[in-house]
């Protein structure tokens, strides 16, 4: 008999458990596993039947664009019971399972370790009692158990992200810019109400994201007469040009003195005290439901994926582990200690330990926690005799969905380091021309949430010809510092006048370069802004796209934008639910194209009704997305027809996106004080900030073109093709003979 895996959705339910679900399916199918669901949580083990049936490859199609669980989920009070584990595990024993994909929160990891340790104590006991066999009891002498955390507070500690948090925090955001506009428009306070339990993380990204003017979380309970200084915050923020004043509370707040804060509470403190029209928001359950984000389709698909290959590995001396996410890799986390740390946060804030508490949420929170304090205090009005540094922000290159963000946050983080910060507007040529101006406070308000770049930006940079004007431009504005935010082509105008400074003195002054591309082919960091946007964008179509193909026998052709970098179609078909991803850095041949055809046709003579391939814009220079339709159409005769749909321009369209503001901001804030730092300290090189395994770095223009592939304008190494073998696992039934895994980071490293 086969490997038998069972796979649960217990507890709250998370946008993205229907990826994860998807993911462990087929994964085990892939990899010569069976696959059972067992539905309604540990509800289904207890009571058997059809509670516990087998899946087909098939039975999880189209499910990735639902929000909840499609196996459905529950708090099982009998699971909690003796009786009620001694029945699931005669049922789980009658299916011949006894490796476990457990997808929930602490407490449902917390059940499952319960249940791995007292099996063997429960087989003996179902024995004496005659339920099952002593044979029985000999082929399953141990349940194997993997860990997948549910849970849209992000909660638990050691993982960056849980599934269904991003999504929330989509929810949580689009709330926010909602009520943005009404508020302006009556000049009205809107005092939000955001979940979490303990956590703070969803309240505080969304405060950063939302441009809020105050927030209160857990973690860091406001000093006493908060009362007094929310009410100045928002007096100020009034004077310095905001016509609407929002306030984030977590449904867990509460301040130094262990009392809890109501949004009720805030809501009279400020109609008392400023007599302000206030409005109270509860988010409630909308946080939860909806269409998954992208990040939460992509990263829980990996989960999944990296759940049945630890499974399938363990053995019955194994420690169990929680798969999660650190830097964008599947990392492995003790089950018990992560549960065990996850729920002594609660405790340190219960107790009043809160600096411990911040400790536990990972240094990013409270460095975040810092940030937001100082974007959203206006400046005092008190003007220095000293003159202030002058910093151009140049936006260069392609749009970027979050260079509002970006520029808004180095106006408002640039005044707290005390820099006059001049918006240039129109990229490059504007600074040649001298286009500029002078960026106050409430200049800025709004950006966070805006699209588009209210600066401008263009691809156009300086041509060698052009390097004199530029620098006597650079003189007459008197700019001390420049922060360029853009793609590859703010990136090689930066490198030319690092280069030049030898011939143009102008050039040599601290030059700081902020990643901002949806191609995401940047040197010296992960990840660029917009590129989430983009991704979200282009998964929005596509599932348009897939729903207008299933009423008939189709198959779809679409094209990502990337150049010649093949990060936004790799993710999005990861995130689509595609069959078959072109890449520029696979390259096409005709061999695959044969291959693929004849997949093709045998998927569609067993009964598939959608087939969606992927093509990066410039994955072939032949091989175009017309003609791999022309050639699909062809094969295909009358047993499908074919369509083709180039995404195009949408991607770098929309609002940017939860992710990318805070993403943003981050950079942003590393950039401003690292110029800062710079223009105390009299250094002048030119550096490029970005994220690299997590943490902001700064690497040295001067050696950028070492780590880029530059005929095809990319980094030499990129992370994101280390997931491809994911995709390969869920998109074909059989194993290609080439397998590969993902790289999993332990829990030492």
């Amino acid at each position: 008999m086969s490997t038998r895996i069972g796979v649960l959705t217990s507890g709250g339910d998370a946008q993205g458990m229907n990826a994860a679900v998807r993911a462990v399916v087929r994964t085990g199918i892939h990899l010569g596993a069976e696959v059972y669901a067992i539905h309604e949580g540990w509800q289904g083990a207890v009571d058997g039947g059809d509670g516990i049936t087998p899946m087909e490859w098939d039975d999880v199609g189209s499910i990735l664009h639902r929000g909840g669980t499609v196996i459905g989920t529950a708090r099982s009070k009998d699971f909690r019971e003796r009786e009620g584990q001694l029945r699931a595990a005669r049922n789980l024993l009658e299916h011949g399972i006894d490796r476990l994909v457990v997808i929930g929160g602490d407490g449902s990891l917390t059940g499952a370790d319960t249940f791995r340790r007292d099996w063997a104590g429960l087989l003996a006991e179902l024995v004496d009692r005659g339920e099952i066999t002593s044979e029985q009891a000999a082929a399953h002498p141990a349940i194997m158990i993997a860990g997948i955390v549910g849970s849209i507070d992000n909660d638990l500690v050691g993982t960056d992200m849980t599934i269904g948090a991003d999504s929330a925090l989509h929810r949580i955001v689009d709330a926010i810019d909602t009520l943005a506009s009404t508020a302006a428009s009556h000049q009205r306070s809107f005092v939000v109400e955001v979940m979490g339990r303990h956590c703070g993380y969803l309240p505080l990204m969304a405060a950063i994201a939302g441009g809020c003017d105050y927030v209160l979380v857990p973690e860091i309970p406001p000093a006493d007469g908060w009362e007094d200084d929310m009410c100045d915050l928002l007096r100020s923020g009034r004077a310095a040009g905001r016509r609407d004043s929002i306030v984030l509370v977590a449904e867990g707040a509460r301040d130094r003195h262990g009392d809890p804060v109501t949004a009720e509470q805030v809501k009279d403190v400020l109609a008392e005290r400023l007599g302000e029209d206030t409005r109270v928001t509860i988010l409630g359950h909308v946080q939860r439901g909806g269409s998954p984000s992208a990040y939460d389709r992509w990263m829980s698909t990996l989960l999944g994926y990296a759940a049945v290959q630890d499974v399938l590995a363990a053995t019955p001396e194994s420690t169990p582990h929680i798969v999660g996410v650190r830097h964008n890799r599947i990392a492995q986390l003790p089950l018990v200690e992560a549960v065990q740390r996850t729920r002594e946060v609660a405790s340190f804030v219960e107790n009043g330990d809160y600096e411990a508490a911040v400790t536990a949420r990972g240094a990013s929170f409270g460095d975040m926690y810092a940030v937001f304090e100082r974007m959203s205090r206006p400046p005092s009005l008190a003007e220095s005799s000293e003159r202030m540094p002058r910093v151009g922000v140049v936006h260069a290159g392609g749009l970027a969905p979050g260079m509002n963000t970006a520029a808004r946050a180095a106006e408002r983080l640039g005044l707290t380091r005390g820099m006059n910060i001049v918006g240039v507007d129109g990229g490059f040529p504007g600074l040649l021309e001298g286009t500029v101006r002078d960026l106050s406070w409430g200049d800025v308000e709004g950006w966070a949430a805006e699209g588009g770049a209210e600066l401008g930006t263009r691809r156009r940079i300086p041509t060698e010809d052009q390097l004199y004007a530029l620098g006597r431009s650079i003189e007459k504005l008197e700019l001390d510092a420049l922060l360029v935010i853009g793609g590859y082509n703010a990136y090689r105008a930066v490198h030319l006048m690092n280069a030049e400074r030898g011939r143009f003195p102008a050039f040599d002054l601290p030059m700081m370069l902020v990643p901002a591309s949806i191609d995401n082919n940047l040197p010296s960091s992960e990840l660029a802004i917009g590129a989430d946007t983009a991704l979200n964008m282009a998964v929005s179509a596509l599932d348009a796209i897939k729903m207008s193909a299933n009423a008939a026998r189709r198959c779809f052709v679409a094209e990502t934008m990337g150049r010649k970098c093949g990060y936004l179609a790799l993710m999005s078909g990861i995130a689509s639910g595609a069959e078959r991803v072109y890449l520029h850095e696979e390259g096409i041949t005709l061999a695959d194209l044969s291959r693929d055809v004849e997949e093709m046709k045998a998927a569609f003579r067993a009964g598939k009704r959608l087939y969606l391939t992927i093509r990066n814009e410039r994955a072939n220079e032949l091989y175009t997305t017309d003609f791999l339709a022309r050639l699909f159409e062809e094969e295909g005769q009358e047993l499908f027809d074919v369509r083709q749909s180039v995404i195009g321009h949408v991607q770098q369209g929309g609002n940017p996106s939860p992710f990318d503001r805070i993403l943003a901001t981050r950079l942003v804030t590393h950039a401003i004080d690292g110029l800062a730092d710079q223009l105390d300290g009299g250094d002048r090189e030119a550096r490029m900030v970005g994220l690299v395994d997590g943490r902001v770095t700064f690497a040295s223009v001067a050696h950028m073109d070492e780590q880029l592939d530059l005929e095809n304008r990319r980094p030499k190494k990129q992370w994101w093709l280390d997931l491809r073998p994911a995709l390969a696992a869920v998109a074909q039934r059989r194993p290609t003979g080439d397998e590969a895994s993902i790289p999993v980071l332990r829990a030492e490293d």
